[in-house]
């Protein structure tokens, strides 16, 4: 079953296979615009991802966009590299976390 929310995505996230998030530590802080939007923390560790509400650490890498194009994104609608292009996503902080998590997010 394809996510449809950012809140359902996000919850996902923290259920994500730990093979692809082995070897990827770092803090990275989710800042969405227009409905659904908000900020959340996510801290990969050691195999394990953890979510918080809110900016609760600071992060490596912030990914900054609007949160229908977060759920286009996650559900293969928008290829995150295109949109990336296009401005769509602004990615602030160490671009090798960003581009690890777009396997973890797809």
């Amino acid at each position: 079953m394809t996510a449809t929310s950012v809140k359902e995505i996000l919850e996902n996230l923290s259920n994500a296979d730990p093979a692809k998030i082995q070897g990827v530590n770092g803090v990275v802080l989710f800042d969405l615009s227009g409905d659904e939007g908000g900020k959340w923390t996510a801290t990969l560790a050691d195999g394990k991802l953890t979510l918080e509400e809110g900016e609760t650490a600071s992060p490596n890498v912030t990914l900054a966009m609007a949160a229908d194009d977060f759920v286009a994104m996650s559900s293969g609608e928008i290829n995150p590299v295109s949109a990336f292009m296009q401005g769509k996503i602004k990615i602030s902080g160490d671009m090798s976390l960003a581009m690890r998590l777009q396997s973890i997010l797809t």
